[in-house]
This record gives structure tokens, sequence and C-alpha cells, in this order.
């Protein structure tokens, strides 16, 4: 029988799909929509003659499992997830689960500015290097087909670096300032997650997908431990710049108030790519612990060398007999 494109609905007709078309409405290629078949992803076509004949059903399945993909699931997890839904099990709750994980983290809105404001609040002159760093960190997105607007994810961000911009603090320092930050940052929101998951989220991370109530239970917590990280570093920030700011500005406003105790901890700075080395080598815990222990062992090994090579010592060493 001869093949025609697919039609708008009609009452008394569905549309129809040869391989390609399918591949075509949905955005997958052939090859994927056959191993889809292959994994039991996808249902096997109507044979009509020597045609296979795909549907509306074929289609919606496809989109559901580039949907899953974009969130994460594999496709071992997917299989499963469409399973259920074919037992009549329903995938509302999982869905609105992923929906709520993959919802914005925070309450501020993403603005625009234009190359000529960007230019005016930092000075005035031109920086491309200073604009490719802030495109290559996500500070600024491009406009695609307007070359002369950005999106801000964050307009606080970028309040910020104009801020300390203005202070005196060079753009390469601001870019390097934030990529160091982000790294901690990433770590604790990290180490937040490991948190909550061991200890809240563990029970509905089972071998198999969850039940539409355990989703939906799921869903609720995460809606309502979403702000604590925040809260939580909000807070021990503004306590450790109470501490650091007093101490750092007694140390340089009042130099004379208080001599530093010969036993007294000091903080030496080091580059941000040294720490990460030591912590790659013996874990973030023993960082500090490895670094005194280094230093330490440099400073007796000088002491010796320079003992060894003392004019007493040598004059010593020199009159010793001979072995025989």
């Amino acid at each position: 029988m001869a093949y025609t494109e697919p039609t708008e609905h009609r009452a008394e007709h569905r549309p129809e799909y040869r391989i390609e078309d399918l591949a075509h409405h949905s955005g997958a290629t052939v090859r994927t929509i056959r191993a889809y078949q292959d994994r039991g992803l996808l249902p096997r076509p109507e044979r009509r003659g020597r045609s296979n004949v795909y549907g509306d059903a074929h289609l919606a399945r496809l989109r559901q499992i580039a949907d899953l993909l974009d969130r994460g699931y594999t496709l071992a997890s997917i299989k499963e997830l469409l399973e259920a839904w074919d037992a009549g099990r329903g995938l509302g709750g999982v869905l609105g689960l992923a929906a709520e994980v993959d919802g914005p983290w925070t309450d501020e809105k993403a603005d625009r500015i234009t190359r000529a404001e960007l230019d005016a609040a930092f000075g005035g002159t031109p920086d491309e290097a200073a604009v490719a760093d802030a495109v290559a960190l996500g500070v600024l997105e491009p406009m695609p087909g307007r070359e002369d607007e950005f999106l801000v994810p964050s307009p606080q961000e970028l309040s910020v670096a104009v801020e300390l911009y203005a202070a005196g603090v060079p753009l390469p320092a601001i870019s390097g300032h934030l990529r160091e930050l982000r790294g901690q940052v990433e770590h604790i929101a990290s180490r937040f997650l490991e948190f909550t998951t061991e200890h809240v989220f563990a029970r509905y991370l089972g071998p198999h997908p969850p039940t539409e109530s355990d989703a939906a239970e799921a869903a609720s917590l995460v809606r309502r431990l979403r702000p604590l990280a925040q809260q939580s570093v909000d807070a021990e920030l503004a306590r450790a710049m109470r501490l650091f700011a007093t101490r750092h500005l007694r140390q340089h406003l009042e130099p004379g108030q208080r001599a530093q105790a010969p036993d007294e901890p000091r903080s030496v700075a080091l580059p941000m790519s040294t720490m990460r080395a030591v912590q790659a080598l013996v874990g973030e815990e023993n960082a500090a612990a490895f670094i005194a222990a280094a230093a330490e062992r440099e400073v007796q090994t000088r002491t010796l060398d320079a003992l060894a090579a003392s004019p007493h010592n040598t004059q010593q060493l020199d009159q010793m007999p001979p072995h025989t």
C-alpha cells in the first residue's frame, strides 16, 4: 500500500509514521529508535504488508524517554519506570520529584545586560578577555542572535563583581577568587547532599523506582529542605566573617597592641593548586597535618645540613683518622 506523510488528527484516521518520519518528529535517530526497540523501551511497530508503521504512542514514548534522559536517568532506570507506567502505577510522582529537584534553588531572577551597560559598569573600557572569562564562568551567557546582549543568571553575583572592581580589585583577581570560592561551595553542596541522602532520602532510593506516595513524600521533603543549605552557609559565613574580620583588623590596624606568642599558630597562604594536590594525595582531613609535617621535616633537614657544614664540624671531620 502507498504510504502518505503524517496528517493531522481526524476522527477516522490517526497519524502513521515510517521510522524515518518518527525519527524526524521525535528528534531521535533511526539507529536509536531501533536500539530502544531491542531493549524493550519502545513497543514494536505494527506490520502493514512490507512496511513497519508507528503511531502517536511511539512518538509520545520517545519524548518520555528523552525527557527522562535529560533528567539524568539511565536507560535501565527508564525501562523500570516505563514498565511501572505500563502496569498502571503511573509516572506522576517520580516526575514530580524530578521536577522538584530540577527546580530553581534560589528566588533570584535572571536578568539581561547590554554590552554597553557592561562596559560602563566596569570602568567604561571594553575588556574582551574579561568578558570571555565571565562567559567561561557562567556569570554571563551570550544571547543567541544578540551579540550586544548577555543573559545574567545571577544579577547578585555580577553586582558583587562590579562593587569589588569599583573598590580597586582587578578583574583577573575577581575571576580567580570566584573560581576558588566556587570549588569550596561545590564541596559544601556535595557534602550537604551526601548528608541528607544518608539520613533522609536513603529510604526512597531502593533498587526499584519509588511508588507514587513515596515519590510525593520525597518531593515534599525536598521543598522543606531546599532552603536549609543556604541558611546554614549564611549563618556560618556570618560567624566566620565576624571572627576573622575582627582578628584581621586588629592585626593590621593595631600592630602594637599585642605581640604574637612564639608558639601561637600562624596562617600561611598557599596556592590553591598546591592545596588541591595535597588534598588529592592525603585527603582533605589530613592536608593541614601533612603540610605542617612537611614543613617541620624541611626545617630539621636544613638545620642538620647547616650543622654539618659549619667550620667547627668540618675541621673535626678533617682531623678524624681514615678507616682501615
